[in-house]
C-alpha cells in the first residue's frame, strides 16, 4: 500500500521546519531492564529542567533536504527488512529528506531490552537514476515510522499507524484510507503570536508477545515550552482504538494549550456555494463535521466549510464526554474520486479519561485554496493558567473508525446542510436522518427549537417529512439585519450567523443539536 499516497498531510507540516531537536537516549544497548512508561515520565521530567536545544538537519547530505515528495516517495522501504517481518505487527521506518530533515531516535524492546535501529541504505530501494543517496554517510537515523498489521484480512500486511512529523501521527480501521491526522499536542494554535509544534524526540516500540493483540508505543515529545512523555497502546480493528496517557511538564509560560488534538481538510461540499476551479467531484473534504457530546447529554454536530476568513468556535459545558471530527458522508457518489478515496476516511473520535479540569472544546477553521492543506482542528483547551514548573496528566481514548459502520448516539442525526442565499436572506436546510424511523411517527406535534445569536432572527421554519430517507426534514430562514451596531461602523460588512437548532417532541428531543457558523 503506498503511504501518503494524498497530500492534505504534507503542506502543513512546511510550517515545522523551524522546530529541530537532538536525539536522546540514555539507556545503554543491551541494558536489560524493565523499561515502562515511568521511564519516559522520569526522562521528560529531567529534559524540561535543560535548557531546549533544537534538532540538527545538517547532519544529512543538502540534496536530501532538496528532494520532493515524489523522490521521497519513491525511497522504498524494503518489506522483507521490516523489524519482526514475520510477526503480526511489523515495524518499517521513514527516510530522511524531503519536509522531513531532522531525525527521530526509535528504540525497540525484546525481552527488556532496548535497541536503537540503526540505519542502514540496505533497508531502502533506491532508483538507480537518483544519486542522492549515495552521499549518505554513516547512520543518519530515520524521520518516523510506520507499524504494519493485517488490518483488512489474512492477506498482505496493511499500514495501521504512523509516526512521522513534529507529534502527528494518524491511524487506520479496516477498509479505510488515510485521512486526518492526530497530534501529541498543540500549542498556541490559531493566536497572534504564532503557533509552536512540538515535536517528538524519541520512540519506543514494545515487542508484542506472541498472539497479542495490542502493541504499546512510548514517545518523548519535546519543545521550547514544555516536555511530554506519552504511552500508546494501539488496538487494531474495524475500529482501531488507541489508549492514550500523557504527562507535560511546563518549561516557559503558555498562553494556549491543545489537548489531544485533531487536524483535518475541508475544501468543499453540499453546503459549498460552488465547487472549486470547475472540479468535477462534486465534494472533496477529509472531515464534514464536528461532533461533541456534552456531560449534560447533549449531542451536537457542526458540520465543516471553508471559511472566507478564520473562524473559532468554543464548547464550553464542562469535561465533554467525547468530540470528534467525523466523515460522516460515506457515500463515494457524493466524491467521485477513484484515487483519493474521501468516501473511505477515518472519522476519529476524542473519549477523556479521568477529571480534566475546567476548560473549553475548540474547533477552528481557515480558508484554503486546495486539498492539499488542513485547515480544520479541534483540541480541548484547559482554563488554568500554565506556568514553569507545573505537571499535567491527560488520559483518553483515541478510535479510528467509518462513520458508516458506527453511530454513537440514538437520535436522529444531521445527514446534509444545505444553503440558499438570497439577496437579503439566507435558507438552511438540513436533513435529519435516523436508523429507525420513528421520527415521521411525530410529525404533526413536531417543533423546531432554533436559537440565533448576533442580532438575526429567524424569520420562518418549516419541518417536512422526508419520505425518501424516513427522516425529517427542516428548513429555517434567515434575514440579514443591515441596521445592527457593526454595520454602522463597517458598512456592508455583517456579523457571522450562528445558529442551533434541533426538533423536539413534547419537548424531549428527537434529533441531535444542529450548530452552523454561516459567513454572509
Amino acid at each position: 500500500m503506498k503511504i501518503f499516497k494524498y497530500n492534505s498531510f504534507f503542506n502543513l507540516l512546511f510550517l515545522l521546519f523551524c522546530i529541530q531537536g537532538i536525539a536522546l537516549s540514555d539507556v545503554s544497548l543491551g541494558e536489560h531492564k524493565e523499561f515502562s512508561f515511568q521511564d519516559v515520565i522520569d526522562k521528560a521530567k529531567s529534559l524540561a529542567e535543560k535548557t531546549f536545544q533544537e534538532r540538527d538537519r545538517n547532519d544529512i547530505p543538502e540534496s536530501l533536504k532538496q528532494i520532493g515528495y515524489d523522490q521521497w516517495f519513491d525511497i522504498r522501504y524494503n518489506p522483507a527488512k521490516s523489524l519482526w517481518a514475520n510477526d503480526p505487527f511489523s515495524v518499517q521506518f521513514f527516510h530522511r529528506g524531503f519536509i522531513f530533515p531532522e531525525q527521530v531516535t526509535v528504540n525497540y524492546i525484546e525481552k527488556n531490552e532496548i535497541i536503537a535501529m540503526p540505519f542502514s541504505q540496505d533497508l531502502y530501494n533506491y532508483k538507480k537514476k537518483e544519486k542522492y543517496h549515495k552521499q549518505i554517510k554513516g547512520d543518519i537515523g530515520f524521520s518516523g515510522f510506520r507499524i504494519h498489521y493485517p488490518l483488512n484480512g489474512n492477506g498482505p500486511m496493511n499500514e495501521l499507524i504512523s509516526f512521522i512529523g513534529a507529534s502527528y501521527f494518524r491511524a487506520l480501521g479496516k477498509d479505510l484510507y488515510y485521512g486526518l491526522s492526530a497530534r501529541g499536542l498543540a500549542i498556541n494554535t490559531v493566536e497572534n503570536i504564532g503557533e509552536e509544534f512540538p515535536f517528538f524526540r524519541e520512540f519506543w516500540v514494545v515487542r508484542p508477545s506472541p498472539g497479542a493483540e495490542k502493541i504499546t508505543v512510548y514517545a518523548l515529545l519535546d519543545s521550547s515550552s514544555l516536555t511530554g512523555a506519552y504511552e500508546f497502546v494501539i488496538h487494531p480493528g474495524e475500529k482501531t482504538v488507541m489508549n492514550v496517557k500523557s504527562t507535560i511538564f511546563i518549561r516557559k509560560p503558555v498562553k494556549k494549550l491543545g489537548i489531544a488534538p485533531l487536524t483535518s481538510m475541508f475544501s468543499f461540499g453540499e453546503n459549498s456555494f460552488e465547487r472549486r476551479n470547475g472540479d468535477f467531484r462534486p465534494e472533496v473534504h477529509d472531515s464534514d463535521g464536528f461532533l461533541m457530546h456534552t456531560k449534560s447529554g447533549e449531542w451536537i454536530w457542526h458540520p465543516l466549510l471553508n471559511p472566507n476568513k478564520l473562524l473559532i468556535n468554543a464548547f464550553s459545558d464542562g469535561q465533554p464526554a467525547g468530540f470528534g471530527l467525523l466523515q460522516r458522508d460515506t457515500n463515494f457518489d457524493h466524491y467521485q474520486d477513484l484515487q483519493a478515496r474521501y468516501d473511505a476516511r477515518p472519522s476519529t473520535w476524542v473519549e477523556p479519561i479521568g477529571d480534566w479540569g475546567k476548560g473549553h472544546v475548540e474547533l477552528f477553521q481557515l480558508s484554503t485554496a486546495h486539498e492539499y492543506a488542513d485547515n480544520v482542528g479541534a483540541y480541548w483547551v484547559p482554563e488554568k493558567s500554565l506556568e514553569p514548573g507545573e505537571s499535567l496528566n491527560y488520559a483518553y481514548t483515541l478510535s479510528w473508525y467509518s462513520a458508516k459502520n458506527s453511530r454513537q448516539q440514538q437520535l436522529a442525526i444531521a445527514d446534509s446542510t444545505r444553503i440558499i442565499r438570497a439577496k437579503d436572506h439566507v435558507m438552511f436546510m438540513i436533513d435529519f436522518v435516523s436508523d429507525s424511523k420513528q421520527t415521521s411517527l411525530f410529525k404533526k406535534e413536531l417543533k423546531a427549537e432554533i436559537k440565533v445569536l448576533n442580532g438575526y432572527k429567524p424569520l420562518k421554519s418549516q419541518i417536512i417529512e422526508n419520505f425518501m430517507t424516513g427522516g425529517l426534514r427542516l428548513i429555517v430562514n434567515i434575514r440579514f439585519d443591515k441596521k445592527g451596531f457593526l454595520n454602522k461602523v463597517v458598512p456592508n460588512v455583517l456579523p457571522d450567523v450562528n445558529i442551533c437548532a434541533f426538533i423536539k417532541h413534547k419537548n424531549k428531543p428527537v434529533t441531535e443539536t444542529w450548530s452552523y457558523s454561516y459567513q454572509p
